[in-house]
This record gives C-alpha cells, sequence and structure tokens, in this order.
C-alpha cells in the first residue's frame, strides 16, 4: 500500500524574549536586535503537522483529522496560545524560543501521542516569510520510511 500524508494547520500566538542570560546585554542585543526586547514581543503562529501512513483499509484513513486536531490542541495550542513562552510554558523551560528551538520541542510534545500514523514533519511559520520545519531525528523515535 502507498504511504500517504495528510496535514492539519492550526494557529496560535505567542509573546517571546529571545536572550541568553549567560551572555551580556550587549551581546543579546547585537545578535537578537529588536527580538530582544526586555518587553517582549508577539507572534501570529501558524503550525503544520504532517502525519505519515497508510490508509486504514475501512475507513480510508491514516489518522482521523479530528482525533489530530484534538492531540495538537491539547498538546500544544492550549499550553502555548496567548502565552509567554519564556515564562508560562513548561516544556520550553530554560530554552531560548527561537523558531528552531520551538519546533523541536513541539516535535517532544506530539510525537508519543501520534497513532494511527506517525508524526512525519511539523512546519512553523512565526511570520508569512519565516518559517522553520523539523523532520524529527535521533533524539525522539526512529523515522521510519
Amino acid at each position: 500500500m502507498a504511504t500517504v500524508y495528510v496535514t492539519r494547520v492550526v494557529h496560535f500566538n505567542a509573546a517571546h524574549r529571545l536572550h541568553c542570560p549567560d551572555k551580556s546585554d550587549a551581546w543579546n542585543q547585537r545578535v537578537f536586535g529588536r527580538c530582544n526586547n526586555p518587553n517582549w514581543h508577539g507572534h501570529n503562529y501558524t503550525l503544520e503537522v504532517t502525519v505519515a501512513g497508510e490508509p486504514d483499509p475501512q475507513t480510508g484513513y491514516v489518522i482521523d483529522l479530528g482525533v489530530l486536531k484534538r492531540i495538537i490542541h491539547d498538546r500544544v495550542v492550549t499550553r502555548v496560545d496567548h502565552r509567554n513562552l519564556n515564562l508560562d510554558v513548561e516544556f520550553l523551560a530554560g530554552i531560548n524560543p527561537t523558531t528552531e528551538n520551538f519546533i523541536v520541542a513541539i516535535w517532544d510534545e506530539l510525537v508519543g501521542a501520534i497513532s494511527p500514523g506517525r508524526l512525519y514533519s511539523l512546519r512553523l511559520y512565526e511570520t508569512e516569510r519565516n518559517y522553520a520545519e523539523y523532520f524529527g531525528n535521533d533524539r525522539s523515535q526512529p523515522r521510519r520510511a
């Protein structure tokens, strides 16, 4: 049977500050610029979650998209929407919430919860023009072909 990829798209809003506390204020300002604003700044994020698998012979689904929506909502959206990523999100504690770090943390929250099918990729848009994409690695479950 063929592998099929299905994607669910969700939106949420969150604030953050890019900052390395072990570096000087001057270093942080030089490296992160406006994203280092001590009073935070926000984004309207878009998250694309892609699941791969073979369609079930009876339902035709790789995964029921209603089930996938609930998993994403429960494990990610309710925990990050209208929150401060630096202060309010437990799974980001101690992590500088760049888009790159954020997407890996989201992967870790979702990877064990997706079934049937397997988490294939995430794409996280911070703005309409900037996004990170992640396919997992050996920190998470092994990728299967």
